[in-house]
């Protein structure tokens, strides 16, 4: 329970900030978004305000933001339909009721002769054989199965807008999972202290070798076997270079110096290799400043972090193999769970910031593809066609869709058989 608690808080956090940053620099460019939504497929929960509808659909594989302009619209009106026109106090026409116009008995009947939705925003109309022109409000409605689709002037389209402008919409998704991933190390570090290099002994394990040797906390160390330290690097490169040989600690102890002699357990680094540990933790300071320079540090570590991992991926030094899809995540989001609060922010923010990096891929289907057609327009001077950019992405989701089948079957291999 806890492990569905934690990834449905982690993921609908992830998801919701990624997508917010689209929505907030679409509609600072003024670009209409019809449809804020968390997950795909059927929707579970919907409400509306102001001109977007703000979704939580069935599945729990991301989100996106619906812009104007970047699908072809669903409902069209072409001359020779009749529909029912209602208007607003400026007498300009706030809906177009295209069926079961007898349930809107205030309507207007007319049959259209030619209507501009984009441009112009008029219909031409036939009123009892009078050709009539009406003006469309920008934010005018069409109604279809009572249901009701806001127009989308050329203006207030995806396409119409500059290229820094759209580049910015689509850029500002990873970008928030970035600063998101930054909030949360810095949250980490007001609670738990930033790490600070000096040879003093912070949190010192009850089953480490340290404890048993009658190290405390706070304890300075001056020096190990005769020669001096002060950073807290090379007093974890001693001992890890001396497994299971014993070591003499002089540490400064409430003004008072002192030898305590130590051996180092044994264990395997993550190259395999052995090494020494005592069980003691890196000593901590609070500070505000120091609490931001950590979290966005470390925002900085993890992402060279994983883009080293990528690099090895494309070399081939890692296999698909090594990859883990949604149910090796859900499984190590319950280790971090069960670790406690700390390392589940840790998690949480290295989630943020792997989000944030595969958006940026220059993938079909990815925030990095769709940066990637916006250069190209960019360098050529003019867009690629609509329609064959629109191929390009479905055809890359879909590969998307089957590398994460592909990762799920080795999850569930390596979990549950």
């Amino acid at each position: 329970m806890n492990t569905l608690l934690s990834i449905i808080i982690i993921f609908g956090l992830l998801v919701f900030v990624h997508e917010w940053g689209h929505l907030y620099f679409a509609k600072r460019a003024g670009i209409l978004c019809r449809e804020f939504a968390i997950g795909f497929g059927p929707k579970v929960f919907s409400f509306k305000r102001d001109e977007t509808v703000y979704t939580i659909r069935l599945l729990p594989l991301g989100g996106f933001v619906r812009m104007a302009g970047e699908d072809p619209e669903t409902v069209h009106i072409k001359p020779g339909y009749d529909i029912g026109l209602i208007f607003n106090e400026t007498n300009k026409v706030s809906k177009m009721i295209v069926n079961n116009k007898t349930k809107h008995p205030e309507a207007k009947i007319v049959s259209i002769e030619r209507i501009d939705l984009e441009k112009d925003l008029v219909i031409r109309a036939y009123v009892d054989d009078d050709l009539v022109t009406y003006a469309v409000d920008e934010r005018a409605e069409i109604i279809y199965d009572e249901e009701a689709t806001q127009i989308a002037p050329l203006n207030r389209q995806f396409g119409s807008k500059s290229i820094p402008q759209r580049a910015l919409a689509i850029f500002a998704g990873p970008l928030m999972n970035f600063l998101l991933a930054a909030i949360i190390l810095t949250c980490f570090a007001f609670i738990a202290g930033t790490p600070v290099d000096r040879a003093e002994v912070g949190m010192v394990s009850p089953e480490g070798a340290a404890f048993e040797a009658g190290l405390q906390e706070n304890d300075m160390v001056v020096a190990i076997g005769g020669h001096s330290v002060e950073k807290w690097t090379e007093l974890t490169a001693i001992i890890q270079a001396h497994p299971k040989q014993e070591l003499l600690f002089e540490i400064e102890r409430a003004g008072q110096r002192i030898q305590v002699p130590v051996t180092p357990q044994e264990r395997l680094n993550q190259e395999g290799q052995t090494e020494g540990f005592i069980g003691i933790g890196q000593p901590t300071e609070f500070s505000f400043f120091g609490s931001l320079k950590y979290g966005v540090v470390e925002t900085y570590n993890f992402t060279v972090l994983i883009f080293t991992a990528l690099g090895q991926l494309v070399a081939g030094q890692f296999s698909l193999d090594d990859l883990a899809g949604p149910v090796g995540i859900y499984n190590y989001t319950g280790q971090a769970a069960d670790m406690g609060i700390l390392v589940l922010m840790r998690w949480a923010a290295v989630l943020s910031v792997n989000l944030g990096i595969i958006n940026l891929l220059p993938l079909p289907a990815l925030d990095g593809g769709r940066l990637l057609f916006i250069g190209v327009e960019a360098v050529r001077g003019k867009p690629i066609d609509p329609q064959k950019e629109g191929l390009i992405h479905f055809i890359g989701f879909a590969l998307l869709m089957l590398l994460m089948l592909v990762v799920t079957w080795n999850d569930i291999n390596k979990f549950f058989m």
